[in-house]
């Protein structure tokens, strides 16, 4: 089922993100699973362990990266600036991040300073340390909010933002807590969900036409 932002119904946006994991599965790209378990498991709880001062490492950074790429659209050449930038730089910037929130202008300004992160690689930063505040600005969920996924600047994100953390105000009075973050692994597995339902639908009519011209013959 198509899942609309508009949509006020818990239990469509609990069906959705009941079925991230399998969206995720069935995307078939190497090592997107074992990179989704570290983004939403594995580095929330080392960001957490690091308290008071939390911080991401480069390692991590990058790790995140590869998550964020394989998740949408594959540019090795932010894997490559990220993945050489100082340790130190990048300790720096998140702390300074981190401790800016809940501002969270002010926490993706601390971390675009670096090479290669720009406010939507910055946005799942936050994410993964802070689900409550702050969602990754993922194209799926770019598109379903405000309908434009190319514009990856400061301000569009903070408007998402606003609409997202509305949408979890709402969903969540209704019982359940529902993170901003949730909302857009809602909205993500749902777009996810239809291209593969479409993908399947163009590939069934293809072998229905081939089956046809088999007979004809």
């Amino acid at each position: 089922m198509e899942l609309h932002f508009e949509c006020t119904d818990l239990s469509i946006w609990k069906e959705a993100i009941c079925s991230y994991k399998s969206r995720i599965e069935s995307l078939n790209k190497p090592n997107l699973i074992s990179l989704d378990e570290f983004y939403r498991d594995e580095l929330p709880s080392l960001l957490h362990q690091r308290n008071p001062n939390p911080f991401i490492t480069t390692s991590e950074l990058s790790r995140l990266m590869q998550w964020k790429l394989t998740r949408g659209k594959w540019r090795p050449r932010l894997l490559d600036f990220v993945s050489s930038l100082v340790d130190s730089s990048v300790k720096s910037a998140s702390q300074k991040a981190f401790r800016s929130l809940p501002d969270i202008s002010k926490a993706i300004c601390e971390l675009t300073v670096l090479k290669g992160v720009g406010p939507a690689t910055a946005s799942a930063v936050l994410a993964a340390y802070a689900p409550e505040m702050a969602p990754f600005m993922s194209d799926e969920a770019m598109e379903a909010v405000i309908g434009n996924s190319k514009d990856y600047s400061l301000k569009q994100y903070l408007l998402f933002v606003d609409k997202i953390q509305s949408k979890s105000k709402e969903l969540s009075s209704k019982g359940d807590s529902f993170t901003p973050s949730d909302v857009e692994r809602a909205l993500w597995s749902s777009a996810v969900g239809l291209k593969l339902q479409s993908s399947q639908a163009v590939l069934d009519n293809k072998i229905k036409g081939s089956n046809k011209r088999k007979r004809k013959h």
